[in-house]
């Protein structure tokens, strides 16, 4: 069923033809690109995604942008449905600053709520969760910090009083809580809570896990991240597109390919930018990589949490070696600073792509050497197996993506729902396969990012063979004077799964920047995946969906 079949069913609006209807194109806003956009008056939108529920989509994200109607606050939905490319945005513009809560129709739209209501003041009737998300109890009553009337400056701790930054814009004020964040409890003879973090044993981002069981099995677990927040989206306001890409890129470290490929891809599309053949192929190249040393540290996590060294080294050593290969490609181990709007800021050597076809050659053997390893050691297979199950009907509820999902049976991958770059021509080639398991646990997460370091090699080799001649930039001289206004989605498949990028430009600069990683949706998926297992498997059931705090925490 598609979108105007579903609508039709109980509802009718009027679609956004990516005209220059002035209700939904405001003046200076530009067209939105590629995407299907309609507005819904207040208080149809529970009714409308409803019957888009029932019709298959799923809530991709759920956010806030101010003056996108010339009317104050407007609520978008961003919405996926299975076959269909392009996203469908529900506009929902507010009279004042209230909305009405769809979480009960998505339990995904919980924490975006949450974080709207944070960022700009925006409170949801029927909301079932109205707690603080990402500003913690320290921050004042009043304090939004993603409205346009906050201008970004210091944050003063309540003794200090209120500071000012070199450019005069004051900042916010700090003061001690006076109430104390209400986890939810769970009742019963014999329960206990085991408070775990937010300052973990390791040096890991901060994150707070609350515990109730009964002896060693877990009942319940609540989570709470946001302990550094660090305003990546307030940060890109009023910068060029160029200068946010290293915010992007600081969105996670380890996502550092994905998520400045997913904003560059945005902007692209704002301003019909074609960059050229070599510079996707080098991307797509860049984005696997990315996904092979990920999964690698993911396989040999597991085994670590399971005090399996010995099984854990040689993917240790594979993923060492691939970083040297991403410093010789890009100058970065983590490939910082390659990619930009327009291509790359720079091509690679003849000898360096030589050099990653050597490596790629031997790589195959020594990695199905240490899989096969564990896969023929029973006691690390028996602690793989059946723990930390994610059911496969929580998955799209929760818009659960990556690894996580295809492990639950869920055939699932941005690379080929909504290809981009050359991933169409890629993975239609039958080079690689979406790689999915069934039982949804540790050991099929495994698997499934087993074969998918497989799959990413033999892509790999097939770019290196076709890899075309030419520049890696579409801009000779004036890079600013091809900006253009308007505003765009993107969505790249990383090594957790989709992360959504949307990006608004006005008068050549960012004016909103929206971000989700994989790992904002994953990480609610682990509260149910540990129910019913003893507490000392949740850092193996942690490890084996490998979240992110940094690309959680914008």
């Amino acid at each position: 069923m598609g979108l105007s079949a579903a609508l039709s069913q109980r509802w009718v609006f009027k679609m956004d033809t990516l005209s220059s209807d002035k209700h939904v194109m405001p003046k200076g806003v530009g067209k939105g690109r590629d995407d299907a956009y309609l507005t819904v008056p207040e208080g149809k939108i529970t009714a409308v995604l409803d019957t888009l529920f029932a019709g298959g989509f799923e809530l991709v994200d759920l956010f806030c942008v101010e003056d996108f109607d010339k009317r104050g606050f407007s609520i978008l939905y961003a919405l996926e449905k299975k076959g269909e490319n392009k996203l469908t945005f529900l506009v929902v513009p507010l009279t004042d600053s209230k909305a009405e809560s769809v979480a009960y129709i998505f339990p995904s739209a919980l924490w975006y709520e949450r974080e709207v209501s944070d960022g700009f003041g925006v409170s949801f009737n029927n909301a079932f969760d109205t707690r603080r998300l990402f500003l913690h109890e320290a921050y004042p009553e009043g304090f939004h910090p993603l409205s346009k009337a906050f201008k970004n400056g210091v944050v003063a701790t309540a003794h200090a009083g209120r500071m000012k930054n070199k450019l005069g814009i004051s900042g916010a004020e700090l003061r001690s809580p006076s109430v104390e964040y209400k986890f939810k409890e769970i009742g019963g003879e014999g329960v206990f809570e085991i408070p775990v973090g937010p300052v973990h044993a390791g040096i890991i981002e901060p994150g707070h896990f609350r515990f109730s069981v009964i002896g060693e099995t877990i009942y319940a677990l609540e989570l709470r991240m946001f302990y550094k927040h660090r305003g990546v989206e307030k940060l890109a306001e009023g910068k060029t597109p160029f200068e946010c890409v290293k915010i992007a890129e600081a969105i996670s470290g380890d996502e550092t390919v994905a998520n400045s490929v997913a904003f560059c891809s945005a902007v692209e599309k704002i301003s019909d930018i074609k960059i050229p053949p070599r510079a996707s192929y080098l991307r797509t190249m860049f984005l696997e990589l990315e996904r092979i040393y990920s999964h690698l540290g993911d396989l040999a996590g597991m085994n670590v949490d399971v005090a399996f060294m010995m099984g854990a080294s040689p993917f240790f050593a594979l993923r060492e070696e691939v970083f040297r290969q991403n410093a010789l490609l890009t100058g970065s181990r983590f490939m910082k600073g390659a990619i930009d709007v327009g291509g790359l800021t720079k091509d690679v050597s003849e000898n360096a792509l030589t050099g990653l076809g050597v490596f790629l050659t031997e790589f195959p053997g020594r990695f199905s050497k240490a899989v096969d390893f564990i896969r023929t050691s029973t006691s690390v297979i028996d602690r793989f197996d059946t723990t930390g199950v994610i059911k496969k009907e929580l998955v799209p509820p929760l818009h659960i993506t990556g690894p996580a999902a295809r492990a639950s049976g869920i055939v699932t991958d941005t690379r080929v729902d909504h290809p981009y770059g050359i991933y169409a021509e890629l993975m239609a080639c039958g080079v690689a396969t979406l790689q999915t398991g069934q039982n949804g646990d540790v050991l099929s997460r495994f698997m499934v990012k087993a074969a998918e370091i497989e799959d990413s090699v033999r892509l790999i080799k097939k770019i290196l063979a076709e890899m075309p001649k030419g520049s890696v930039t579409t801009f000779a001289d004036n890079k600013k004077a091809v900006i253009k206004d308007g505003y765009a989605s993107s969505l790249v498949e990383s090594a957790r799964g989709q992360s959504f990028h949307w990006v608004c430009i006005r008068k050549g600069m960012v004016y909103r920047y929206k971000v989700r990683t994989a790992s904002f949706c994953n990480w609610q998926a682990i509260e149910h995946a540990v129910i019913g297992n003893i507490v000392p498997d949740f850092p193996l059931i942690n490890k084996s969906l490998n979240l992110s705090y940094a690309g959680t925490d914008l």
